[in-house]
């Protein structure tokens, strides 16, 4: 019996050129070279910074647990300026895991925890880049995706570890912190976006 085009199409194998991958066979030995862009380096290099600022952000000693000042969120807020709000998502997914597997606590609550903050972090800034940009700038989104992590960690400390209304009596402290935090890195995204435009334009004129 002749197969239909549709289940022609739904067993047709994925050739390597389509899958990015490029294989090579010599002296009997078959090499496989993973295909990369400009795109995917790009990728790989911001999450290297954000991960390396979480790492920082871990190490920081503070008098409660929880409050940090989530350094990694600056690289998160330039990337979703300079490239879009899917590389920043990309970056944040990579800065979650690789900083879980490096510091040891993954699939730990402190694992969930991280994710539940971004994941609720890039959720508002989702929604709030296509506020007018006039009113909500830098410093603004930086401190409504800290609102975001801090309230989501909360709602899953509440739901999860500690189920008991008592852990929103930290919630002032918490929502202080992530005020503070927020607009200090909202403010250094700014002045880097500055350096970056500025950068930028002495470039297009030395074009």
């Amino acid at each position: 019996m002749t197969p239909s085009p549709t289940e022609e199409a739904r067993v047709r194998r994925v050739t390597p050129a389509e899958a990015g991958v490029q294989t090579e066979q010599s002296s009997g030995v078959r090499t496989i070279q993973l295909l990369t862009t400009p795109e995917d380096h790009r990728v790989a290099q911001l999450a290297a910074a954000a991960i390396a600022l979480a790492l920082v952000d871990a190490a920081i000693p503070l008098p409660l647990p929880g409050v940090k000042p989530g350094l990694a969120n600056i690289v998160t807020l330039l990337v979703l300026y300079r490239y879009g709000f899917g590389t920043a998502a990309w970056v944040t997914g990579l800065r979650v895991f690789a900083g879980a597997l490096l510091l040891g606590h993954f699939l730990a609550p402190g694992f969930f925890l991280s994710l539940t903050g971004a994941s609720s972090s890039l959720f508002v800034l989702a929604a709030a880049q296509h506020l007018p940009r006039r009113w909500f700038g830098p410093v603004s989104l930086s401190v409504l995706a800290a609102f975001a992590h801090i309230g989501g960690q909360l709602l899953l400390a509440r739901a999860w570890l500690i189920p008991h209304d008592g852990v929103f009596l930290l919630a002032p402290v918490f929502l202080a912190a992530a005020l503070f935090f927020g607009i200090i890195n909202g403010l250094i995204v700014a002045r880097l976006l500055g350096e970056m435009g500025n950068h930028d334009e002495a470039e297009l004129q030395h074009a």
